[in-house]
């Protein structure tokens, strides 16, 4: 009885032992009991049995110890690159813990590796909305990635729009606003995107391949000039840039092909067609300065004297800055004939500008403006004849017998001695000063002044009366019937004739005074004498001579840009029989002059009175 009542005390003390929150067999009924009678209430418990039911509210840990695991397992299947199973692990995830910006950051990663790029951009969006600014970045990167597929198939607008998305989100990145230029540019939209790279270069310092860009936005646009300065600029940062030397060379072929144009308009004589070819050639190449040379050319044949001036001076420049590169060695043109330099050509050409300026100022009479400008081209051309004689025909308009005197001298020495254009000058010029001699009294002077304006015009009727009254002054009566029976000769229908007859041949009519042996004698020395100065002046080949006075000695139809072009006279040669007879309208009025002194033309007393002849047989004994 002993021994079974110790084995059970051992008993429940082991079961003490193991159980330390045991209660006895009464304590349970009292439980029992209070549970019966109040039901499930816990207001009745004691602490410590709230305390043994708080693991009742560890469910959150569970969760997040679940979704970390969703976490692990999509991180593992990213791993081994199975990103569909990677999505579905972190979606669960994100179900258990909607909040958890990270499980939003890794599905978009498992997105973008499957090219689900709105997914992945919807991801990231939530991620945004969690935690501003953690996620621009990415997201900016999703749109540029969406934007490039549009772009790739040709679905501009909606790319233009992912890449704005993208800027938008990333200001500072130049590379999302560059791709909405591709897309306008790709939609036709050439100004927009031209003004959105504006906004690219200004904001940050550009680069070769902008340059590049804007170029050939420029060139859809039409603005070649700023697409030219964009290649350069291009050049200038990288100047191995192969786009940039691709796109100049395109450039520099289409200059020429509009240069060669412009020469065929030129040949054929369409100036203002072949001006447009020139300039389009300028746009493409404006650093050129045969174009630039060319161009002034054609603004002096069209006589837009300051725009070919413009244009010779900066040819002159731009020829000096490649000197300078060059290592001041002269660049030829391709002129192979004559192997003048750009710049000699310039220079000759600015000439040629001067002079024709002031042919046009002579025909204004402009005469004072029209000596300066011929002083400006002597000053660059001192070898040049035709200066000269448009200077001296400036002179004598102006009056100033000597300065026109010693300028048709000077270029008669440059020219043959047989030319018409500076000797009929001199003849009109020599003529003029006898006749200013003989209105101041000094006939003999007047005689020498007349006798080589004979020289140089034989042919001049006009002459010979004025040297016959000369003669008849200093009482040379043999010498003055001699040239009045010239005069008979060359201008019959002289008003002057009448008088002159009755003072130097009483008696006699004309015939009779052509008839005599003297008269035949006086007519056959004149007609030899022109015959001789006709063959050397011959006035149809006054032209053909005057061709010869140019610049270059170029034929101009072998030189379209107009380089071996004549000087343009102030009067024209094709009329310098009739500038004999009134050269300039200078010669009437000295006429007048002499006609009004009272010594130098008299009627009357003179032509039968004892003054011509006391006796009255001079007259008859030169007849015989």
């Amino acid at each position: 009885m002993d021994i079974s009542e110790d084995k059970r005390d051992d008993k429940r003390a082991a079961d003490q032992s193991l159980f330390s929150t045991a209660v006895s067999e009464d304590e349970a009924r009292r439980k029992t009991s209070i549970k019966q009678l109040f039901g499930s209430s816990k207001i009745f418990l004691t602490p410590a049995e709230k305390q043994q039911r708080k693991p009742e509210l560890r469910a959150n840990v569970i969760i997040q110890n679940r979704a970390a695991e969703h976490c692990r397992n999509g991180t593992e299947a990213m791993g081994r690159c199975q990103y569909e199973k990677a999505v579905i692990c972190f979606t669960k995830g994100i179900n258990l813990l909607p909040e958890q910006t990270q499980l939003y950051v890794h599905r978009a990663e498992a997105f973008l590796q499957l090219c689900d790029f709105r997914s992945a951009a919807a991801s990231y969006k939530q991620a945004e909305i969690l935690q501003p600014g953690a996620s621009s970045r990415r997201l900016a990167f999703i749109c540029y990635l969406q934007g490039q597929c549009l772009l790739d198939r040709s679905l501009f607008l909606e790319a233009l729009e992912a890449f704005s998305k993208a800027a938008e989100l990333q200001p500072d990145s130049r590379v999302y606003r560059v791709r909405s230029v591709v897309c306008l540019s790709a939609a036709g939209r050439h100004s927009d995107a031209l003004k959105l790279l504006n906004g690219c270069m200004t904001s940050g310092s550009p680069t070769a391949d902008l340059y590049v860009l804007r170029a050939r936005l420029h060139r859809r646009l039409q603005q070649t000039s700023g697409c030219y300065q964009d290649v350069r600029s291009a050049l200038a940062l990288n100047p191995s840039c192969p786009a940039a030397g691709a796109l100049l060379q395109q450039l520099h072929e289409a200059s020429e092909a509009s240069r060669l144009k412009a020469v065929d308009k030129t040949l054929s004589g369409h100036l203002p067609e072949a001006l447009c070819l020139i300039n389009v050639a300028l746009e493409n190449k404006p650093e050129d300065p045969r174009l630039h040379l060319f161009r002034g050319i054609l603004y002096r044949r069209l006589e837009d004297f300051t725009a070919a001036m413009e244009d010779l001076v900066q040819a002159a420049e731009l020829t000096e800055e490649e000197e300078e590169e060059a290592g001041g060695q002269w660049k030829a043109t391709d002129r192979k004939s004559e192997g003048v330099s750009v710049l000699q050509e310039v220079e000759l050409q600015l000439v040629l500008t001067y002079n024709d300026l002031a042919v046009q100022c002579f025909s204004r009479r402009l005469y004072p403006e029209a000596v300066l400008l011929l002083n400006k081209a002597i000053e660059e051309e001192k070898n040049q004849a035709g200066l000269y004689l448009n200077r001296g025909d400036c002179f004598f308009k102006l009056g100033d017998w000597c300065f026109s005197l010693a300028d048709y001298r000077q270029a008669e020495e440059m020219l043959p001695p047989e030319d018409p254009a500076v000797r009929l000058r001199l003849a009109v010029v020599h003529n003029t000063l006898g006749c200013f001699c003989f209105q101041d009294g000094r006939f003999q002077e007047a005689v020498d002044m007349l006798s080589v304006a004979i020289r140089y015009n034989p042919a001049a009727g006009r002459y010979y009366e004025s040297r016959s009254k000369a003669f008849r002054k200093l009482l040379d009566w043999n010498s003055a019937r001699e040239d009045f029976i010239c005069m008979l000769v060359l201008d019959p229908n002289n008003q002057e004739v009448p008088p002159m007859l009755m003072s130097l041949f009483p008696g006699y009519s004309v015939s009779d005074v052509l008839s005599s042996p003297k008269g035949e004698a006086v007519r056959a020395q004149l007609m030899d004498t022109i015959q001789t100065w006709s063959s050397s002046s011959d006035p149809h080949r006054l032209s053909e001579k005057l061709q010869q006075i140019n610049l270059t000695n170029e034929n101009q139809s072998e030189d379209p840009t107009g380089a071996g072009e004549e000087l343009k006279p102030c009067l024209n040669p094709e009329d310098l029989q009739i500038t004999v007879k009134n050269l300039l309208q200078v010669e009437s009025t000295v006429r007048s002059l002499v006609h009004s002194h009272p010594e130098s033309h008299q009627t009357g007393p003179e032509c039968t009175g004892p003054t011509s002849d006391p006796r009255g047989e001079n007259s008859a004994a030169d007849l015989s």
